[in-house]
């Protein structure tokens, strides 16, 4: 018998029962993570040593779990999915392992990430390219690629994720799983490698709302070693979770679905648009209340651009510590700068590099107010206007992405500039800390896509609310890929 494609809450009632125990889950697990592997490219390191640990009433007590490689973890490799921590060993775990680390959970395995979580295709990743489950010849895009394609795969119940951009919630779009970053600060960044630190967020993919409310609840809390957390012991995610959602109301952007205003679509993106939809009169038919609002097209316009200024100042400034000095593989000189510069090379990609670039020159003081600043205060009217949504809303619904995965072969890493607003309006969640889920809404040629809902700072339990009532109305809930091409 399975057990790997339960939920979190059916296998701790079967744990607690004597149906199963700790060490089966652990060694399916395992076996599960070399298969998916061999297949998918998803992981960086297997933990062939994890045993079964104790149950307890904890809901994740005795269960296997995977960690994306950018959280830190005591005494086991954490490479960030870069040649310049490829050797790299923690001497502490991060804030949120730790909990789950007391709550019983059990690491099985540490999962493929874009270079340094700077990247949405799946393939920057120093130990090669991650691949869809439900298509091979598909991305699963990023960075958190490995924990979405463990998820779908059914290796694990859930897996730890990073939100910079995006890099948990279209992951989980495109490989058919549910996808949660909550409030910003709610759960401790101490210990996740920084990339932008004004825009991470720390996260879970699952396969059930109710999974990634059991599981965000263990990982969240105040922490002394990160000012920007907070007080989190009055919410309690799963108990929220109860589908009463009548009076509820949401909206979405015109200018963001209107088939009309992306000339020349894709038979896709028509698709996405149209199952999009078919999802918000589900919603009313919930008894919630969804609107139609606009917003100013130049500044939807404006995200993707705001989005590369900020996250790659930040990126250079978080990475610059990275010089193969105190920590990874040293590099070849003559002098301690000959050496960085030989580390600093030879260690990051094409793509870092290019936002490193970015980042140096957006910072520059000749350029500081033309970019740096002017995108600080687009990022500003951006969440202003999302506020003003949540005065009369709960939740902004919109499709996530333009369709189902993209092929691997022929993709470019360039947005289309007529479909770029779409693409890219889930960054919006991370300029404004707004919790955030994506769960999946059905299907465009047997690949999964999702829809996402984001709400207001701190209403992590009416946002998981909304998504888990329309989780429950629909047909894709700890759904496992149907097969592996």
């Amino acid at each position: 018998m399975k057990y790997m494609n339960k939920t979190v809450l059916e296998l701790h009632d079967m744990l607690v029962k004597g149906e199963v125990t700790s060490d089966e889950l652990v060694k399916e697990s395992l076996e599960l993570s070399h298969e998916v592997q061999d297949k998918c490219n998803a992981f960086v390191t297997i933990l062939d040593d994890a045993k079964g640990g104790v149950v307890t009433d904890n809901l994740l007590s005795g269960i296997p779990y995977g960690v994306k490689d950018n959280y830190s973890t005591k005494d086991i490799l954490s490479t960030g999915s870069s040649n310049t921590l490829k050797n790299y060993i923690p001497f502490f775990d991060a804030t949120s392992v730790e909990h789950l680390n007391k709550a019983g959970a059990i690491k099985v395995n540490k999962t493929a990430l874009d270079e340094f979580g700077m990247g949405g295709t799946g393939t920057t990743c120093h130990t090669g390219v991650v691949r869809n489950p439900w298509d091979l010849t598909r991305m699963c895009a990023g960075s958190s690629s490995g924990s979405a394609a463990a998820v779908a795969a059914g290796v694990y119940p859930y897996a730890l994720g990073s939100d910079t951009g995006d890099s948990i919630r279209k992951p989980a779009a495109y490989c058919g799983v549910v996808g949660y970053k909550p409030t910003y600060g709610m759960i401790s960044r101490y210990g996740l490698f920084a990339f932008a630190s004004s825009l991470d967020h720390c996260g879970v993919l699952t396969r059930s709302v109710k999974d990634a409310a059991a599981v965000v609840d263990v990982m969240k809390g105040i922490d002394p070693n990160d000012m920007t957390s907070w007080d989190s012991s009055k919410i309690n995610l799963l108990d929220a979770c109860t589908g009463e959602v009548k009076g509820k109301k949401l909206c979405y952007i015109k200018e963001l679905v209107d088939p009309d205003r992306y000339k020349n679509a894709s038979r896709e993106l028509i698709e996405h648009l149209d199952n999009f939809y078919k999802t918000v009169d589900l919603a009313r038919s919930l008894g919630i209340t969804v609107d139609e609002v606009s917003v100013d097209d130049n500044l939807l316009k404006a995200v993707p651009s705001v989005y590369v200024v900020i996250s790659c100042a930040e990126a250079t400034s978080n990475m610059s510590n990275l010089t193969g000095i105190i920590f990874g593989p040293r590099g070849e000189g003559d002098n301690y700068i000959e050496m960085m510069k030989d580390h600093r090379t030879k260690g990051f990609s094409p793509l870092i590099k290019r936002r490193f670039v970015i980042g140096s020159y957006v910072l520059q003081k000749e350029n500081q107010e033309r970019y740096f600043k002017n995108a600080q205060r687009v990022r500003r009217l951006v969440v202003d206007r999302w506020k003003e949504l949540f005065k009369d809303y709960d939740g902004v619904i919109l499709p996530v992405g333009t369709g189902p995965a993209k092929k691997l072969e022929g993709s470019v890493d360039i947005l289309d500039k007529n479909t770029a607003c779409l693409e890219e309006h889930l960054q919006i969640g991370n300029f404004g800390g707004f919790p955030s889920i994506t769960i999946p809404n059905g299907f465009i040629d047997n690949l999964p896509v999702g829809v996402n809902i984001t709400g207001n700072y701190y209403d992590d339990e009416n946002v998981l609310n909304i998504a888990y009532a329309l989780e429950s109305a629909m047909d894709y809930k700890n759904q496992i890929a149907k097969e592996v091409k």
